[in-house]
């Protein structure tokens, strides 16, 4: 009755496109752990997943336009090909110039809903966002390395005067719940999340609108470590919001490599195309 009144005095508002809408209404059990108790969800479908999460938050129409990162890709930076036929390969990009990391995969494309739900994150403080698209960047933790051993969780840091600014490290905010995801899903999480492990020591130009060898040149000597005791010999998992040319991705990989890291993955939510 109280969630009836509340739609009543407050209807639900898209946090894309702004239209009213009524969200689907569950009794007596929270959204999250319904879908944790779905035994269909083992069966993974990011589309449909991306859509029962982001029900109390989006009307249908924006929530259709989500585009999952789905075969064929790169089996190294993730990019997915335009063409959707044939399998995985190599992309020219990853033979031209080889990436540090061993490999980088995204929940979705950096497009549409998925690319404005991002930004009403990282730029209107919409932190409520940061449950459903972590639980959303769980699941895809889940398909590509629940067998696989993870040391150490790492969020891409942002400098001190940005974070200031923002009030919040998105990249954090959306792993900070993994553990309790875990249990309720009942998956064995050994990894660590490890929040300073690395420190942006330069402020840089926000990334957007420059090409390939711009990222590259504004993230060069950006990053460095926060405790090299907790990287030697660890295998790291690398978490940040979206990948587009992987300049950010790189450069914080040669950093933990040169601290002796064993290997670095990378996890994001969206990928440019």
């Amino acid at each position: 009755m109280a969630r009836v009144l509340r739609e009543a005095i407050l209807p639900s508002k898209c946090i894309v496109c702004g239209s009213f809408f009524q969200p689907v209404m569950y009794k007596n059990c929270d959204l999250s752990f319904k879908i944790f108790n779905d035994e269909s969800t083992l069966a993974y479908n990011k589309k449909s997943i991306f859509n029962k999460l982001m029900l109390p938050v989006l009307c249908s129409a924006c929530s259709s336009d989500f585009v999952p990162v789905e075969s064929p890709v790169c089996p190294i930076c993730g990019i997915m090909f335009k063409s959707r036929i044939g399998d995985d390969h190599i992309c020219g990009e990853c033979i031209k110039s080889p990436k540090k990391f061993r490999m980088a995969r995204a929940v979705g494309i950096y497009e549409g809903t998925f690319m404005k739900t991002i930004q009403r994150l990282k730029y209107k403080g919409k932190i409520q966002l940061t449950r459903p698209l972590g639980m959303l960047l769980f699941f895809v933790f889940i398909k590509y390395w629940n067998n696989k051993k993870i040391d150490i969780i790492v969020p891409v840091p942002l400098h001190i005067k940005r974070f200031r600014k923002r009030g919040f490290n998105q990249a954090y905010l959306l792993i900070r719940d993994w553990f309790s995801y875990a249990d309720a899903f009942n998956v064995k999480l050994h990894s660590k999340i490890e929040r300073d492990a690395l420190v942006k020591n330069k402020q840089t130009e926000p990334q957007t609108g420059l090409d390939r060898k711009q990222r590259l040149a504004n993230v060069k000597n950006a990053f460095s470590i926060g405790s090299s005791s907790k990287i030697a010999g660890k295998s790291i998992l690398l978490i940040d919001d979206v990948y587009t040319t992987g300049a950010t991705a790189d450069e914080c990989t040669k950093v933990l490599l040169n601290e002796g890291a064993k290997a670095v993955d990378v996890l994001t939510l969206a990928r440019g195309m």
